[in-house]
């Protein structure tokens, strides 16, 4: 029987696409030690494979940093904010290369509080032939959700398993194969600051 093929999906780098499904596990870290934040790790060999700093460490309101284990810088995500966001129905955000003079490499629209009326978080990705949207399904503050690609199908899922009951402050992130890691790190980053979690001043 032939093998199958593993679509990729890079939107960071091709680096953090995996051929197997991998499991992240999300550990918090409070303000008062590092300045919060979040620290992600593969569950199988417990390895440090990203961080995110919030504002606690970055001293600029809205906006974070996602590194990788060497804590190199990947992602420079931080909300649009300005005149075309107070004339939107949403509140963007970005995500941006830091090594290429910051160029666009996702963006997430939230849905202002006033005009939700339960739509989901949508995103786009700007230079992808196979997935160009995405959407939220679920509800992150619960640590139930999922990342949606424009076909409908789960990219990846948040979520607490039994021994991590106890805590909010240690979930995992279940990435399908072939989809960029640093990517779907990029948005529960996103999500974190939406929901008041600790990459939020």
């Amino acid at each position: 029987m032939g093998t199958k093929v593993i679509k990729e999906m890079p939107v960071v780098s091709k680096m953090f696409c995996s051929s197997t499904q991998v499991v992240l596990g999300v550990r918090t870290r409070p303000h008062a030690v590092g300045g919060g934040g979040f620290v992600v790790t593969n569950l199988q060999s417990q390895a440090i494979v990203f961080r995110v700093d919030g504002c606690g460490v970055l001293g600029k309101k809205d906006q974070m940093t996602l590194t990788d284990a060497y804590q190199t810088p990947l992602l420079l995500i931080r909300r649009k904010g300005g005149v075309v966001e107070a004339l939107s129905l949403y509140k963007q955000w970005g995500g941006y290369t830091v090594v290429e003079s910051q160029k666009l490499v996702f963006t997430l629209k939230d849905p202002k509080t006033c005009f939700a009326n339960n739509q989901p978080v949508r995103g786009s990705i700007e230079q992808n032939i196979y997935c160009k949207n995405f959407q939220i399904k679920g509800y992150f503050q619960d640590k139930e959700c999922s990342i949606l690609d424009s076909g409908g199908n789960v990219i990846a899922q948040v979520g607490v398993s039994k021994e991590m009951t106890e805590t909010k402050d240690l979930y995992h992130v279940v990435v399908k194969p072939g989809i960029d890691q640093a990517f779907v790190v990029g948005v529960i980053a996103i999500l974190d600051y939406i929901h008041n979690g600790s990459t939020r001043c």
